[in-house]
């Protein structure tokens, strides 16, 4: 099989056009599309299906991803492997929750900077189903996310755990009762935000519906919005903590069991631990 045309299907199937595939590849539009047809004729099947709106993948196409996915992927760890030693060198991709990064991680990357200078490290930073992705996909490393994970694919331990609080402006009343959310305006992250989904889940459980639910892709524009008095938002409480002491913010108590989360670290358990990625879970085992 030729590996310059599995390259080739791989990133016209992320892309999802074979325009689009070209440009990125900087090949003419017609040589992509020999590549792939020049694949399909190999195997013997269809690997996209042909419409209006560009191409999707058939069921044999998402066969032959996740294949592609894997070699690639132990590609680049041979060379990783003959390269790596005792002295962490080289990228360590690592993502994280927004909220984690912006209050948990700092101190640590600090730490790991100035003792292996040699590895470049890219923190990423989204929602939790985001990176779950990410990682199985061979995107990143590792990643925080909010736990318990169940993944057969997945390793994961426990870095820290978190209590959670509802987050409002210092004048707001008492927040006593779930019944108290109804026809509030709600602050949360974009979908796939692991306290997004458990503040939807018990708001359904208790039959509450809030009178509006506004997105934000950033914590800073939730924090701003909160102090102002646009609406309430489910956060840690180590993120609001010292906007808590200036007096800029108020956190309100959840019941037991809606108030602990576990932020884990995963990885995929089929990988090569790298020393620069064994040196970073080992600060936080």
């Amino acid at each position: 099989m030729d590996l310059h045309a599995l390259k080739v299907f791989q990133t016209v199937s992320q892309t999802g056009s074979i325009t689009r595939a070209a440009q990125e590849l900087n090949y003419a539009q017609s040589n992509v599309t020999t590549k792939i047809q020049q694949l399909e004729s190999h195997f013997d099947t269809v690997l996209f299906y042909r419409h209006n709106r560009g191409i999707t993948l058939t069921s044999k196409g998402h066969t032959l991803l996740d294949y592609a996915e894997r070699i690639f992927q132990l590609i680049d760890e041979s060379s990783k492997a003959m390269k790596d030693d005792d002295s962490p060198g080289g990228p360590l991709r690592i993502g994280s929750m927004e909220t984690t990064a912006a209050v948990r991680l700092p101190e640590y990357l600090v730490r790991y900077h100035q003792a292996y200078p040699g590895v470049d490290l890219t923190l990423t930073t989204g929602p939790t189903e985001q990176h779950i992705q990410a990682v199985l996909h061979y995107e990143l490393d590792g990643a925080f996310v909010a736990g318990p994970v169940e993944h057969p694919e997945l390793v994961q331990q426990t870095a820290l755990e978190e209590e959670l609080a509802l987050v409002t402006d210092p004048s707001h009343p008492s927040i006593s009762s779930v019944k108290d959310l109804q026809n509030r305006t709600l602050l949360v992250f974009r979908q796939g935000c692991s306290y997004r989904a458990r503040l939807q889940s018990w708001l359904h459980q208790e039959g509450v519906f809030p009178d509006k639910m506004m997105e934000f892709g950033s914590l800073e524009a939730i924090l701003g919005c909160i102090t102002a008095g646009l609406g309430i938002s489910l956060l840690p409480v180590s993120v609001v903590r010292r906007h808590i002491a200036a007096g800029a913010l108020k956190t309100h108590p959840l019941p037991y069991p809606n108030g602990m989360v576990q932020t884990v670290f995963i990885r995929r358990k089929d990988t090569l631990i790298t020393s620069a990625l064994s040196r970073f879970i080992e600060m936080f085992e």
